[in-house]
This record gives structure tokens, C-alpha cells and sequence, in this order.
């Protein structure tokens, strides 16, 4: 359990923390906190939730992942991935749901940690993570374009299309006030770091475009307006559940949970990058698992690790864990002080912001480039962009994963072969020839069920005039239980036809799976060879047997 579970922070405070440290860590953790702000409430109200929810969230999940979590510098809270799948289940089941959703993605999230399923989620294909991740960016885009053009619209579509549609039929009741705070709002953000670098430029957006609106009155929708009064505090709550209905929530749970790993280890792989660290996957797991377990009950949304904020952290010289909970602190001092502002900031401010998120997190020009590379992961970036995009989000990230996995398996199964070995010179060196009535095939690949079949037409097919067949097996990494069992069909199909097999090469692990599976047996221990000088010696010695069989 200590191997899979180990916090940084404990074994920053063991190996010892000190007042320099401490100073790294709390500059770090303030602007951190700072540069969360805008993006925090942003998130929220796009995901359909007040905006307090998303500082609540930064608040509780920051403190919880950098206490548990398994990298130095991750910094958790509400990121723009989750928008979609927030949005969609607010829709459906209303915030109960969306509570009952994320602790269950919790529990998942521990159970991959506890598997160990760490290593795995890292490899998750990057076309399929660039596919849904650019579709995520073109809906947010989409989403926004009401608060961009200050549109007087009660209720927009869900489907992508059906959006765009009432949007072109409403285009005459532009509000070029809200249009004009939008841009300006995206030129602070983008540009102003190369004047201002201490200050983040969705903060400095924030509050230059809502002061320019309250002193000249300008007749745009605010937060206010929108959502009313907006709570300053944090209070517990839990949520109503009908037993019933849990399963109802399982696939919005999983969605939650895969995007949580997902986002999560591609930001600690990132901050191993910029630091020469090395994470821990399935601590990681589990502290992501326990801050959605708790966020909830809090008023929280889904939380995950941010790959911007956490490379913001790294920048300003965070050193442990520490700043992580610096960062969630700050914000709850400015939650408890200032929140009663948030209620000022213009819509389409946060439309702006949004935009400039959903540009960066489209990652156009990876995107563009997978689009020349392979064909296969053309088909898997495509496939996940359009589901997410004119579909769903959760069926995108099901159907690409499934997607993924045939592909790959199309492609190991080419990889995986078996074919006749030409005894050159270099490999009977050190013996003169082999008798008459055996022969050399050597099996190269994982004698898995996608290449399986493969191997079963293709030994069925040899050996016409073989007495004895020595199989080399010294590039079989393993073989499963579908390759056991095609395996064992063609071990009795040859006993039929009176062929004796021998293997050649093969590897403990391989011979372990053998030895418990009962083939070692059916075959013979004795045939069952670690190098092919063994395997030449044991085919003469069963061929010699055939012989005084027959002559008997």
C-alpha cells in the first residue's frame, strides 16, 4: 500500500522544510491563486453553475490534491475539460446529479490509483486526447458566442448545429457594447503580460473591463443579472439520492473520472518536464479520487490538475506541495472578503476569458500535425473531435478508447508473425545440418488474441512433411489466454497428424504461463527448450524414436 500510495508532501516534510523553502513556496502559491481567480468563477458559470462554486472548488480540491497528491508543484481545481460534462449532467439531473456524479468519480478515481492503473492512463493515445480536447475548445467557443455579441436569447440548443443556427437568426440584435468589452477583454489577457508580468491578464481583464462599465453605465449583463445573489461563504451540504437511480450516474461518473486522470497525469508529466522530477501515477490517482469525493459536499464541481496553472506555479519558484495549499488559501481569503463583487464582472468579460482558454486548450497546431502523420491516428484524432463536438462528450471518450484499442491491436497483430527460418551458416555454426523431417519456424510478437487466429491458420498450413517442428519463440513476450487456447487447438491438431513440436527460446515469463495453464504438460517439459542448440538436439532425439517406432 506504501508504494501505491505515498504523498509528496510527506516526503518533502521527512526529508525536511525550511523558512526558504517556505518563502518559495508562498510567492508561488499567490499568484498562482491570483491567476485562478478569473478562471475559476469563468469555468463555473460556463459549466452552468454559479460562480462561487468554482473558487469553492479551486479552494477545497487545491488544498486536498497538493496534501495527497503524488507530484511536487500539481495545482488542482475546475478546468475548462470538464465544462461539457458539467454542463450536460446539470442539464439532465440538476446539481444533485452532478454531486452524485462526481463523488462516485472519485471512488473510480481511488480504484485506478489502488490497480495501480497510473502507468496506463499516461499512454492513453495523445490523437484521442488532442481529438477531444480541441472538440471541448470548439464547443466552449460555440457556448460563448451568446454573452460575446450580447444576445437576448432565452434558451440556445444543446447540439452544436442547432446553436450556430439561432445564432445567425439573432444576429440583429447585437449588443456592440458586449462585443467591444469581449475583445478588449481578450487583447488584456493576451497581450497586457508584455507590460504587467507580475499581474495575470485575465485578472487585470477583469477588473479594467468591469470598473470601464460601472463609471460609464454601460448596459450589458452581469453576473448579477444572470445569477442573482452569490454566496461569500462555504457551507456543507448533501445531496438527495434515490437509490434507484444510481446507475443512472455511472457513465457520467466515468467520463468525470477518465477526464480526471487524464488532465491530472498529462499535468504532472508536464512538471516533470520542467523540473527533472518524477511523480507518483497512482498516489496522484488516489488524491484526485479523494478531492472529488469531498468537493461536492461542499458546493464543489469536478476537480482535476491544471497543466497552465501548475506550470504558472513552477515558474514563480514553487518548491513542495505547499504552495498548492497557499494557492487554495488565497483564494478563500478572497472568496470570504471579495466575493461579493464577483456579482459585477460583465458576462461577456468571462465570455472573453473563455475564448482565450478555449484557443489554448485547443492545441490547434498538434492537431494539424497528427492530421499529416498516420493514417490510423488521423482516423482516432477525427473520430473523437466529431463525437465530442456534434455527439457527446462521454461517447466520444468510450468510442475513441475502444477505437484506439482496435487500432492498436490491428497494428500489433501486423507486427506479431510466424514464418520458416532459413538455417544459414551463422545459426548451425555449430551443427552440421538438421535431419531430414524437421523444420524451423520462428513466431515473432506477443501470441496474443489479436494475432492468435493468425498464428493458428498459418501452423496449420506448415509442417507438410515434417516429423518434428521446432517453433523459436525468443520474440514472444508474453502470450494470453486466447493464444493459450489457439495454442492448445493446434498442439492437438498436429498430434492428430503425428507431429512432434519442440519450442525453442522461450522466456520464463512465457514459460511460467506454460507451466500454469497445463500446455507444458500436453507438449513435455523436455521439449520445452531455452536456446535452440537444446531444441536441434531434442527434434534429432524424437525423430530417432519415430524411427524405431515404425520399424518396430
Amino acid at each position: 500500500m506504501n508504494s501505491i500510495f505515498k504523498p509528496k508532501l510527506y516526503v518533502v516534510l521527512k526529508q525536511g522544510y525550511n523558512r526558504k523553502l517556505f518563502q518559495k513556496d508562498l510567492f508561488a502559491g499567490l499568484m498562482v491563486g491570483i491567476v485562478m481567480l478569473p478562471l475559476a468563477i469563468a469555468f463555473a458559470v460556463a459549466s452552468g453553475v454559479s460562480p462561487e462554486k468554482g473558487v469553492v472548488t479551486a479552494v477545497i480540491a487545491g488544498i486536498v490534491i497538493s496534501i495527497f497528491g503524488g507530484s511536487r508543484f500539481q495545482i488542482g481545481g475546475p478546468t475548462g475539460t470538464f465544462i461539457l460534462i458539467v454542463y450536460g449532467i446539470l442539464q439532465k439531473y440538476g446539481f444533485d446529479g452532478l454531486m452524485i456524479s462526481t463523488i462516485l468519480a472519485g471512488f473510480m478515481l481511488v480504484g485506478f490509483g489502488l490497480l495501480r492503473l497510473g502507468v496506463i492512463i499516461k499512454f492513453i493515445p495523445h490523437p484521442l486526447v488532442v481529438g477531444f480536447t480541441s472538440g471541448i475548445a470548439l464547443v466552449i467557443f460555440s457556448a460563448e458566442i451568446k454573452e460575446v455579441f450580447g444576445l437576448q436569447i432565452s434558451r440556445i440548443p444543446d447540439e452544436f448545429v442547432g446553436k450556430w443556427v439561432t445564432y445567425f437568426t439573432n444576429f440583429g440584435q447585437i449588443n456592440y457594447n458586449a462585443l467591444a468589452i469581449t475583445v478588449a477583454t481578450i487583447l488584456i489577457s493576451v497581450y497586457s503580460g508584455k507590460v504587467i508580468r507580475k499581474m495575470p491578464g485575465s485578472l487585470l481583464a477583469i477588473i479594467l473591463v468591469t470598473a470601464a462599465v460601472l463609471l460609464f453605465k454601460l448596459p450589458v449583463q452581469t453576473i448579477q443579472s444572470a445569477f442573482k445573489e452569490i454566496p461569500n461563504t462555504i457551507s456543507f451540504r448533501l445531496p438527495h439520492l434515490e437509490w434507484g437511480s444510481l446507475r443512472d450516474f455511472i457513465q457520467p461518473a466515468f467520463t468525470i473520472a477518465m477526464l480526471g486522470a487524464i488532465e491530472s497525469l498529462r499535468s504532472a508529466l508536464v512538471a516533470d518536464g520542467m523540473t527533472s522530477g518524477n511523480h507518483r501515477s497512482n498516489t496522484e490517482l488516489v488524491a484526485q479520487g479523494i478531492a472529488n469525493i469531498l468537493t461536492p459536499f461542499f458546493g464543489g464541481i469536478p476537480a482535476t490538475g491544471s497543466v497552465a496553472r501548475t506550470a504558472t506555479n513552477i515558474k514563480n519558484g514553487a518548491r513542495t506541495p505547499v504552495s498548492g495549499i497557499v494557492h487554495a488559501f488565497t483564494l478563500l481569503l478572497i472568496l470570504l472578503v471579495f466575493g461579493k463583487w464577483f456579482t459585477l464582472i460583465p458576462m461577456a468579460c468571462l465570455a472573453g476569458i473563455l475564448i482565450t482558454v478555449a484557443y489554448n486548450m485547443s492545441e490547434w497546431r498538434s492537431f494539424v500535425a497528427i492530421l499529416k502523420g498516420s493514417k490510423y491516428d488521423v482516423l482516432v484524432l477525427l473520430t473523437a473531435f466529431f463525437l465530442t463536438v456534434f455527439v457527446d462528450l462521454t461517447m466520444a471518450i468510450e468510442l475513441g478508447m475502444v477505437f484506439s484499442a482496435m487500432l492498436f491491436m490491428q497494428r500489433m497483430s501486423k507486427l506479431s508473425n510466424i514464418e520458416s527460418v532459413n538455417i544459414d551458416t551463422d545459426i548451425l555454426e555449430n551443427y552440421s545440418s538438421l535431419p531430414k523431417g524437421v523444420d524451423v519456424y520462428e513466431i515473432t510478437g506477443p501470441f496474443f488474441f489479436g494475432a492468435a487466429q493468425s498464428y493458428k491458420e498459418t501452423l496449420n498450413e506448415i509442417a507438410g512433411d515434417s516429423k518434428v517442428l521446432i517453433l523459436r519463440m525468443r520474440y514472444v513476450p508474453f502470450i494470453d489466454s486466447t493464444g493459450i487456447f489457439t495454442f492448445r487447438e493446434v498442439i492437438h491438431d498436429f498430434r492428430i497428424r503425428k507431429v512432434t513440436i519442440v519450442l525453442s527460446g522461450v522466456r520464463p515469463e512465457v514459460r511460467e504461463t506454460l507451466v500454469e495453464c497445463g500446455l507444458a504438460d500436453i507438449i513435455g517439459y523436455d521439449l520445452i527448450c531455452d536456446n535452440f542448440g537444446e531444441a536441434v538436439k531434442k527434434a534429432s532425439e524424437e525423430l530417432e524414436k519415430k524411427r524405431l517406432f515404425r520399424f518396430k
